[in-house]
């Protein structure tokens, strides 16, 4: 009988070097994916954090600009607080201006008869008067009119003395007071 050979070896060596072959070209190819994915990834990271830097450098050059703006808006509501106290400041001395011919217009409508004023002094809020009348009913009777003016209030009487002749001296202070529009006093 005879008997037959058979070599398998090289059927099995060609099957494992073709399957080395494969391996090392999925490993290639892996290697070459992954190289690829990771190059993408971090190209899109990139472009995505040069994105947000320039929205950040424009977002930081608007709150410059806004800044700016506010510090503005502050110098200017300054400078109009500034122009409206002088304003109000304008204001007030022009209505204080007819004030003082309102005051002595009023002194003598208050005056009695046989009562003069001697001197008359203001002293920020207050008239200082010192004058002469004939009889003590006279500086009751301006008192009493000063007292229902409503350009004065509180009158005080310091002092009534006797002159050098038919009158007598008196002084007086009386504190000023602004009249409302409702008193009839404007």
């Amino acid at each position: 009988m005879a008997s037959t050979l058979i070599n398998l070896r090289p059927w099995r060596e060609d099957r494992r070097r073709d399957r080395q072959q494969r391996f090392v070209a999925s490993a290639f190819a892996s290697a070459l994916l992954g190289s690829l994915l990771v190059w993408g990834t971090g190209t899109y990271i990139d472009s995505n954090t040069l994105k947000q830097k320039q929205r950040n450098d424009y977002l930081r050059q608007e709150m410059s600009s806004l800044d700016s703006k506010i510090a503005e808006i502050k110098e200017l509501r300054a400078k109009r607080e500034r122009l409206l106290e002088r304003l109000r400041a304008i204001q007030e001395l022009q209505g204080n201006r007819p004030v003082i011919v309102r005051v002595f217009d009023e002194l003598v409508r208050v005056l009695p008869d046989e009562l003069y004023y001697s001197s008359l002094t203001r002293q920020g809020e207050s008239l200082h008067i010192n004058g002469r009348a004939q009889s003590n009913g006279n500086v009751s009777m301006l008192m009493r009119s000063i007292d229902r003016s409503p350009w004065f209030k509180e009158p005080n009487l310091s002092s009534v003395g006797k002159g050098g002749d038919l009158y007598k001296n008196f002084d007086m202070r009386v504190e000023l007071s602004k009249p409302k529009l409702e008193d009839g006093g404007s």
